[in-house]
């Protein structure tokens, strides 16, 4: 089906400092899976927020079945049968799972809530995402994927003519991305139409019939995904040329000498005791499914959740860290999986954000020394290719890929002995992700160890020394990199003997 559902002409969008769009059109088949890719600030972003609604163009004109569109809100946006489902959560952690779903419809009898009908209809639609849960859960206790599935069953839940995905697979395992590939196929069957936004590009191939590439707020060209190949496509986002996906560095072999080792930890919810060791020089994977207890594990090393037995030894001296602030100050930092509840101060500037955990380090008599604070963050944005229009600029306004980087700026300019990174990856497109293993490389050459926990099994395999693979809330297995296979690691992650 050939006909455009919508089509947008030479729109463009400024904000103060920043050219978002410039002149772009586009146009989206009824019935496609349109996939959208570009670099953080490429301008993804603010053209989905302009199709639903939060921005009005500066100039230019949205066209929705060949009628002018113009959403002042993101109601008139629903109601037109455009739905999104953000990157990050747009959910309400003190209510119920079914009570998210339905939020803004909500099925009564009278003045009532008809929570027979709610738990029934939630039931229903957790069912077809293939989320195995009581609709009746609090969402504060689902974990990040789980959370992002809650998301989707939202969107799918109403009747809706687009629905747009904003890197919906980040937190999610292999079968999850599976099932959500095919509620993408049986939804496109339909007649749905589906904008895809992911830096994940192999995804494409596998779901989508178009493709257009954005940088720096332009269209740069949009293909047939049949038709183009990979490389084509990082070379149209990031206009430059890469040697490889995944810089692994064959020459630098971790040292002999064990800098991190976590003897007989025992956390909440398991009763196995955990015990694994990171060598100086090492980038260490941990990979398990949803639910296997590796993010708990690493936030009980750093002292974020309370840790019911075990020892933690940093260079071969046993520490006590009861809370983040003795890890920080031991030299163990975690980037957490949540950069917007967890690794951030939204409505801080960049620059405050980057210093946060270095308080002790700029400040003399309980004053910060702004001169300093300001040098370490124009180098780290420099380092990290952050794009902001100013320090001052808060967070919050910065996309998800920024975000994520000023977290780790913040914990570089810590300068830790040990760092450990939650999805360190998560929402960064493929030129950025590039910068920041070449940065862990640089990191390593100092003598640090490097612990990575990430979801994306082929990251762990072209960029870590060693995997240790958690099932159930223990160790179920180690491969180290001549043994490196996606079978072996899924053997130990299913406990399959």
């Amino acid at each position: 089906m050939n006909t455009d559902i919508l089509t947008i002409n030479r729109v463009s969008k400024n904000f103060p400092g920043v050219r978002a769009l410039s002149d772009v059109s586009l146009s989206i088949r009824q019935g496609e899976v349109h996939a959208m890719v570009g670099e953080n600030g490429a301008g993804k972003s603010t053209l989905i927020k302009m199709i639903c609604g939060i921005y009005p163009p500066d100039s230019g004109e949205i066209l929705l079945d060949g009628r002018p569109y113009s959403p002042l809100t993101p109601r008139e946006a629903m109601d037109a049968g455009i739905r999104v489902v953000y990157q990050e959560f747009n959910l309400l952690s003190y209510l119920s799972v079914a009570e998210n779903i339905f939020f803004d419809r909500l099925p009564r009898r009278g003045i009532l809530v008809d929570r027979k009908k709610l738990y029934s209809d939630a039931s229903a639609i957790l069912k077809r995402v293939g989320l195995n849960i009581d609709p009746w859960t609090p969402l504060e206790l689902l974990g990040v994927a789980q959370t992002q599935l809650v998301e989707i069953a939202k969107a799918i839940s109403s009747k809706c003519r687009i629905l747009v995905l904003d890197e919906p697979t980040a937190t999610l395992s292999p079968g999850e991305i599976s099932r959500l590939f095919d509620i993408i196929r049986t939804e496109k069957n339909q007649g749905l139409t589906v904008i895809y936004i992911s830096h994940h590009l192999k995804e494409i191939y596998e779901i989508g019939d178009r493709v257009t590439v954005l940088r720096n707020g332009e269209i740069i060209g949009t293909s047939e995904v049949r038709d183009i190949a990979i490389p084509q496509i990082v070379s149209m986002m990031v206009g430059r040329q890469m040697n490889a996906e995944y810089p692994f560095m064959e020459d630098r072999r971790p040292e002999d000498i064990i800098k991190l080792e976590v003897r007989g930890l025992r956390i909440s919810g398991s009763p196995h005791k955990i015990s694994f060791a990171l060598r100086r020089g090492e980038i260490l994977g941990i990979s398990g499914l949803v639910g296997s207890k590796r993010t708990e594990t690493v936030r009980a090393v750093f002292g974020a959740d309370k840790k019911l037995g075990g020892s933690v030894i940093l260079d071969g001296r046993e520490l006590s860290i009861k809370s983040p602030r003795d890890a920080v100050r031991e030299g163990i930092c975690l980037l957490t999986e949540d950069r917007k509840s967890q690794g951030l101060v939204l409505d801080m500037p960049v620059d405050a954000n980057i210093s946060l955990a270095s308080m002790d380090k700029l400040s003399r008599f309980g004053l910060i020394d702004r001169g300093t604070e300001r040098v370490h963050a124009e180098r780290l944005t420099g380092d990290l290719s952050i794009k902001t229009p100013s320090l001052l600029q808060l967070a919050r306004n910065l996309s998800g890929g920024n975000q994520q980087k000023v977290v780790l700026a913040k914990w570089i300019m810590r300068d830790a002995k040990v760092l450990i990174f939650d999805e360190p990856t998560r929402g960064i497109d493929v030129g950025a992700k590039y910068e920041i293993y070449m940065l862990l490389w640089r990191l390593l050459a100092e003598g640090k160890g490097i612990m990575i926990v990430s979801s994306d099994l082929n990251e762990l395999i072209g960029i870590c020394h060693r995997i240790i693979i958690f099932s159930s809330g223990q160790v179920s297995g180690e491969v180290e990199r001549p043994d490196f296979g996606q079978e072996r690691v899924l053997k130990y992650a299913y406990q399959v003997s």
